[in-house]
């Protein structure tokens, strides 16, 4: 069941969610600042690829002084807007029915969208 949905989400528009965060990531890897930022997209893309079946979790290591300016300075370049769009997405598939699952997949990739150093994703 679970590779069905995924498969689901990857066809509507899962894999086109994967490739901007990966390409977000190359684009920020380019520079040596931007490399910290650019995993943490990667970590997103890979949760945007195949979500169903995973759950993000803080790691043990969530609540360092690096990790928290980190999240800080992610939330005040531009992550309360990736955060802002999953959640718009969220709402709107929540609103049918059959779009609940997906809704909730956007609703988890919010929270890792806003705070994303210090987490981990962990298959369920």
């Amino acid at each position: 069941m679970l590779c069905f949905m995924n498969l689901l989400w990857l066809v509507f528009g899962g894999i086109f969610t994967a490739i901007e965060y990966l390409v977000a990531s190359l684009l920020m890897m380019i520079t040596i600042i931007g490399i910290p930022f650019g995993m943490q997209t990667l970590k997103m893309a890979s949760l945007a690829l195949w979500p169903f079946g995973k759950t993000v979790r803080n790691g043990e290591r969530s609540g360092g002084c690096l990790y928290i300016l980190m999240n800080v300075l992610w939330i005040l370049l531009g992550g309360i807007w990736i955060c802002l769009s999953h959640l718009a997405f969220g709402v709107v598939l929540c609103i049918t029915i059959i779009g609940i699952p997906f809704g909730l997949q956007h609703f988890k990739l919010a929270g890792l969208a806003l705070t994303p150093f210090g987490k981990d994703i962990v298959s369920d």
